[in-house]
């Protein structure tokens, strides 16, 4: 049972790791809920693959919402360095929209211009358990897909049942 928790574990952590980062990333991060629902499937496929015995499906979820956990701890301080670019992306993009959409509430390019040059403790922390709750959904969403996809298949026991032949109908008196 020990061999099997460390084996979660470091499912969870490479592929949380690899999930976080690219959720994190400019550009990519634009997909973070496939890449989450990725390194689910990732974390479940290592779990597999390491794994002498059938696995079931909770398993997959387990391990999947330990690897969402590690991705949205990893997804934060990933971000950190490019806060200043995904604001002024987002500022863009609102402008762009504003050229096709009509007006926007009043005040948003202030809140946006304040948010741009702050970060907060409490913010970071509300960001965090929020993306830790959405994370770890997508990542037991993964392993759950993962372990139906690359588990070994589960056979029923045989030992001690009785082999009963069929009544073909054609008795002969």
């Amino acid at each position: 049972m020990d061999n099997q928790k460390s084996a979660m574990f470091s499912a969870a952590l490479i592929s949380g790791a690899v999930a976080g980062v690219l959720s994190g990333v400019p550009f990519a991060c634009g997909l973070c809920c496939l890449w989450i629902i990725g390194g689910g499937m990732l974390a479940a496929y290592l779990l597999v693959k390491g794994s002498p015995v059938a696995l079931y499906v909770g398993d997959g979820a387990i391990v999947g919402v330990f690897t969402g956990i590690v991705a949205a701890v990893v997804r934060a301080f990933i971000s950190i360095p490019f806060r200043s670019f995904n604001i002024e992306f987002l500022q863009k993009v609102i402008t762009w929209l504003t050229e096709f959409g009509g007006e926007m509430p009043s005040g948003y390019e202030e809140m946006l211009e304040s948010g741009s040059t702050q970060l907060t403790v409490p913010g970071f922390l509300i960001g965090l358990v929020f993306f830790a709750i959405v994370f770890s959904i997508l990542g037991a969403l993964g392993g759950i897909i993962g372990i139906s996809l690359f588990g070994k298949k589960v056979t029923p026991k045989t030992e001690g049942v009785i082999d009963v032949p069929k009544d073909t109908g054609d008795s002969q008196s």
